[in-house]
Order: C-alpha cells, then sequence, then structure tokens
C-alpha cells in the first residue's frame, strides 16, 4: 500500500453542521488543507443587533502555511459570505464558476473590501484542476442559483464528493441539469465519502420543478390591477428570468430597485445567464410616471435579500417603494426559522393597509432536494462513508434516516456538530477529535467582539429596561453629597411609580451610609452592594430584572 494511502485524511465543518447557513467544510490532509465553502448565517431574532454570523476560522489561521485554497459550490451568501472575513486572515487563491466568482466580487465590494489583492481563478466544470496533493473534478448542479457545482476530491483512498446545494429538475428554468452521469461515473470509480445537502431532507417526495413558477407569474399578471412588486434573492436569477419573461408577455416594464440586484441583472444578461430584450427594463426615472397597469418592480436589498424591502414597505420606511392603491406584492422567496416570524408580521401590515400579498408555494420552489431526490443521489454515488451537511440536526438525522433505507449501516454514516473530526486511514473511517470552532458575530465594524455576555446584556435591555443609579460622593468626608438620582428608561412609567422610585432611593441611601460607616472605599463594592440591593427589591415588587448601572461620582 502506498504510503499516501496511509496517509490519513481529515474531514471537519467549521460551520453548516446544526444550523442553516455558515456553510464551511474542510478536507485536511497531511500537507494540505481545502476550505469548500465560506459562507455567512444570518442572526437568529434573539442576536439583538447582530448584522452576520460566520464561522470562526481561528484554527484554520494557525494552520494557513497548509491552506491550499478556497472552493465554492455556489454563489448564495450562507456560501460566499464569510469570504471578506476570510481572506483578511487566510491569502490563498479562490476557485469558483463565473457567475459564482463575480458574485463573490459584489460580496466584497459591499463589504467594503477589494478584491485586487485576491486570486479568483474560474472553474470549468468539465476540466479536472490540481491543487496540492489532490486532483478535483466537478459536476453542474440545479439549484436556485445558477453556474452552481459539485466538487469531487480524488484521493488514493477514493473520491470525496461533496454535492453543494442541489436537486434533480428534469424541467429547468436555464436549461442546466445536475449531472447525473458524472455522479455515475464517480460512484463507478468508488466514493469513499459523500458530504450531501440535508436542508430539505424532512419534505417526502421530490423537489418541485421550478418552471411551474412560470405559470404562476403569468397568471398573476393577468389579473392584476396596478403594479406588481416582487421581492426576491437578486441571486434567483431563475426566478428572475421567468419574471421578466412573464411581464415582456403581458407588456408590463420591469423596474428594478436594489444596488446589488442591479448590478447581478446586469452581469448575468451580459454572459447570458440572463435573456432579457433591450426594452424590457425601465429606469427608476421612467417608472415614476409609468401607468401603474404596465408596471412592474423587481427589488432587493443591499445584500440581495428579500426581506429588507420586504419590511420596508410594511414600515413605510422604504426610501423608493410607497403604496399605491391596486399594488399587489409577491415575496418569491422562502421562509426560514430565522425570518419567518419577520416576514409574516410584514406580510400582515402589508395586507392591513390594502396591498395584496402573494407568498408561499405558488410563488416559491425550493432549489434543495427532498427526501427522493436524496435517494437519487445516495443511488447514483453509492458512497462507503455518508456525512450530512447544510442542515440543522434534525435535517441532518432525517438524511441518515433515509441512507440506512437505502442499506447504508447507520455506523457509516457520521452526524457532525462543528468541529467534530471524521478521519480516514486506509479506506475506513473513524470519528476522532475535533478542533475548536464557533461562531463569531459581526456587529457593524466589530468582528467577534460581541459575545453571549453582551447578548445577555442586549436581551435584558430589551426586555426588562435599565435603571441607572447617579451619586456624588465626597473624596474627603466620604458623605454624599448629591443624590442619589434614578433615572429608568423602559422598566416603569415613572410618573406612576413614584413611591417604587422613591422607596429605591431609599434602598441606595441605607446602602451607601452602612458601607461608608464601615469606610468602604472601593467603588467596585458600593456598586455591587447597590446592584445587589436593587436587583431584589424591584424583582419583589416587579417580577422583571432591569440592568441596572451605579455611577458613583467624586467630589
Amino acid at each position: 500500500m502506498s504510503h499516501s494511502k496511509r496517509n490519513g485524511i481529515r474531514i471537519y465543518a467549521m460551520g453548516g453542521v446544526g444550523e442553516i447557513g455558515n456553510n464551511m467544510t474542510v478536507i485536511e490532509s497531511s500537507h494540505d488543507i481545502y476550505i469548500i465553502d465560506a459562507g455567512l448565517m444570518h442572526p437568529h431574532e434573539d442576536m439583538l443587533g447582530v448584522d452576520t454570523v460566520i464561522p470562526d476560522v481561528s484554527y484554520l489561521v494557525e494552520k494557513k502555511s497548509k491552506v491550499r485554497a478556497v472552493l465554492l459550490t455556489h454563489g448564495h451568501l450562507a456560501n460566499i459570505g464569510g469570504l471578506p472575513y476570510l481572506l483578511k486572515e487566510l491569502n490563498v487563491p479562490v476557485y469558483g464558476t463565473r457567475l459564482t466568482l463575480q458574485l463573490v466580487q459584489e460580496s466584497l465590494k459591499s463589504a467594503g473590501e477589494s478584491d485586487k489583492n485576491v486570486s479568483l481563478i474560474t472553474i470549468d466544470p468539465d476540466q479536472e484542476v490540481k491543487i496540492g496533493q489532490y486532483r478535483f473534478s466537478f459536476f453542474r448542479t440545479y439549484h436556485s442559483v445558477p453556474d452552481a457545482i459539485g466538487i469531487a476530491i480524488h484521493t488514493p483512498q477514493g473520491n470525496i464528493v461533496h454535492t453543494g446545494d442541489y436537486k434533480f429538475d428534469f424541467t429547468p428554468v436555464g436549461g442546466v441539469r445536475t449531472e447525473v452521469s458524472k455522479l455515475a461515473s464517480l460512484g463507478d470509480e468508488g466514493v469513499l465519502c459523500l458530504l450531501a445537502d440535508s436542508k430539505h431532507s424532512e419534505i417526502p417526495g421530490k423537489a418541485p420543478s421550478d418552471s411551474a413558477i412560470g405559470d404562476a407569474f403569468n397568471n398573476i399578471l393577468y389579473t392584476a390591477a396596478g403594479r406588481v412588486i416582487v421581492a426576491i434573492h437578486a441571486t434567483n436569477l431563475y426566478r428572475i428570468q421567468q419574471f421578466v419573461n412573464a411581464c415582456v408577455r403581458h407588456g408590463r416594464k420591469v423596474a428594478v430597485d436594489g444596488k446589488f440586484l442591479e448590478n447581478t441583472i446586469s452581469f448575468a444578461i451580459k454572459d447570458g445567464f440572463l435573456k432579457a430584450p433591450d426594452n424590457a427594463f425601465l429606469s427608476w426615472e421612467k417608472a415614476s410616471g409609468y401607468p401603474a397597469e404596465k408596471l412592474a418592480v423587481l427589488t432587493s436589498g443591499p445584500d440581495g435579500d428579500p426581506l429588507t424591502p420586504l419590511t420596508g414597505m410594511a414600515n413605510h420606511v422604504h426610501k423608493k417603494l410607497k403604496l399605491r392603491e391596486n399594488d399587489l406584492i409577491i415575496y418569491a422567496a422562502s421562509l426560514t426559522p430565522s425570518n419567518e416570524k419577520t416576514v409574516t408580521n410584514a406580510i400582515d401590515q402589508l395586507m392591513s393597509d390594502g396591498a395584496d400579498v402573494i407568498f408561499g408555494k405558488p410563488v416559491h420552489v425550493s432549489g434543495h432536494g427532498s427526501a427522493e431526490d436524496i435517494k437519487l443521489m445516495l443511488q447514483l454515488t453509492r458512497p462507503k462513508y455518508l456525512v450530512p451537511i447544510d442542515g440543522e440536526f434534525k435535517m441532518q438525522r432525517v438524511h441518515q434516516e433515509i441512507a440506512e433505507s437505502m442499506g447504508i449501516s447507520a455506523d457509516r454514516v457520521f452526524l457532525l456538530d462543528r468541529g467534530d473530526v471524521v478521519e480516514f486511514t486506509e479506506g475506513e473511517a473513524r470519528q476522532t477529535d475535533s478542533v475548536p470552532a464557533g461562531q463569531l458575530l459581526v456587529d457593524g465594524l466589530g468582528v467577534g467582539d460581541v459575545g453571549n455576555i453582551v447578548l445577555r446584556d442586549r436581551r435584558l435591555l430589551s426586555q426588562d429596561g435599565t435603571v441607572v443609579i447617579v451619586v456624588t460622593l465626597g473624596r474627603k468626608t466620604k458623605r454624599i453629597l448629591a443624590g442619589p438620582e434614578i433615572i429608568t428608561r423602559g422598566f416603569v412609567y415613572v410618573r406612576e411609580s413614584e413611591d417604587l422610585l422613591d422607596k429605591a432611593n431609599q434602598i441606595v441611601s441605607e446602602v451607601l451610609s452602612k458601607a461608608l460607616t464601615q469606610h468602604v472605599s472601593e467603588w467596585s463594592s458600593l456598586k455591587n452592594g447597590i446592584r445587589d440591593a436593587l436587583s431584589r427589591f424591584f424583582f419583589d415588587q416587579t417580577k422583571r430584572r432591569p440592568m441596572i448601572l451605579p455611577i458613583i461620582m467624586e467630589f
């Protein structure tokens, strides 16, 4: 047996397991490290003030001399959105298809980063490349963003196949199908490990074809009396294509709102990923005076998301789109665990304001394979081992159950958490140690400086408010010179709580007097005493726990 075959290969995920988004899988050999995807995750509702969540790559930075490349499966932010942060730490080449790299450049610009010093290498899905010690080949996949691929790493122990996001759509909008023949050939060669999309494993049957959306758009435009406004992912070019086709058919001009969306449509038309007559689009200046029954609007947010314009319209703060009579709004995207409440609240508000809103099945089909798609993937590749990725744990678990129904024993399926390592030696796998992995919270310009304690404080402030106590003490006399003054925000209505605050004031005075009598001179001790006494008092009286901030000044 060759030396290279005996060398171990380690696989672990820095993100994208036990969660939706943050996709990042790592293949590590004795000499090389390869990163597949570098995504972000949108914050959950309890992550107050957080803009973005990205994987913590400290472990990879420590091993940066071994990192050979980042390979991208497609251009969704869940797969490329972490690159602006990763490339600050790791100066490595980035491989992706034409459209994916265009979207990478947009993502870098959006994050205020330049792509001048980034090595972007275009993948031809029909060509192999050699990176480090391994050969890489590729297969096209059908997903909601065009130019998506899966990746095969050819190692002496066998092929490691990363599916990317995929479904088997046999009547695809763009004419590109998931390449069944290449997957079958990889299966014939022997797939040591399949790293496979799990996001829709819980959904029975086969994923519907995107082609059904075109009929829905035609029916909607046929009956619409006013403007038709579509909130959409900027990268969902197949859906944009279908909407533009329907608008051309029904004699409507399309206006575009959102810089990211404008840029995406522009280079998609230039590169042939989107086809439209020259007169299909209308500038925003001309759109303002155009007849409503002849106008349609495509809109997305600064990062190409559909939620920002939807909530902007619902809250009457959108700069360009103010609700008019007979407006019909389409939310042509999915509801996810992180955005479902926000989306439904926005739709409810828009409907209460008189707008018609269409969302869900009529105007959205997922780009992820359902249970039958997963079975077909397993049948084609016939992997020795399976690692479900890209999904919450329950999705990974159902993926395992599907694999068992296909004859893959449970001990050959590894359900990983972030950082868990599966090591392959001489063609056999075992779960070994783990590497440091976690999440970094991005808040404005700060990356990783918002942690659990800061989030806890923000939750306290949002739920029970804050109480500030200001008191001035004599530096020499150690007596109270002014105060205490109590200021509240978000805790109680002051005019109706004078007795409560008077009692609180008295408690603070008693704590300070007792401490000063005992010659306590450490302000930290005084603050802790105030905080403890008031916390007990407020909870006894109100069952609330406001954040208490004592401020002691000397004079």
